[in-house]
């Protein structure tokens, strides 16, 4: 137990980091090396694991804060009809839902980091 908590900070850089390797993948899956470049949105992350930076962590935390929050938004708007953006089946909106929220805790949680001096 003592491990995870020391490493528990860590837990939304890991995160973000396996969002963009799926990213990549997946765009590199049909445009080939046009995907490369989305491997650069990860290095702060990696960056914040090897050797933490206050300021580029609360820099993180704000921006995936705010861009999280849009995509609260742009979530909402899509389930209450409101501006259609998909047809997706029932599964998917429920999927892109658990994606929204993780991503808006994970950002609160490099914030927390940045405010509970862990670093």
């Amino acid at each position: 137990m003592t491990v995870l908590n020391k490493y528990n900070k860590y837990i939304p850089y890991l995160y973000y980091v396996a969002v963009i390797a799926y990213w990549f993948t997946h765009v590199n899956r049909a445009n080939g090396i046009i995907a490369y470049p989305i491997l650069l949105f990860g290095l702060p992350f990696l960056w914040q694991i090897v050797r933490p930076n206050r300021k580029l962590n609360a820099i993180l935390g704000i921006t995936f804060v705010c861009l999280s929050s849009y995509l609260i938004l742009a979530y909402l708007f899509n389930i209450l009809n409101i501006i259609p953006v998909t047809n997706l089946p029932n599964q998917y909106v429920i999927y892109i839902g658990l994606f929204v929220i993780i991503n808006f805790i994970m950002a609160v949680w490099i914030i927390r980091n940045t405010i509970k001096k862990s670093f």
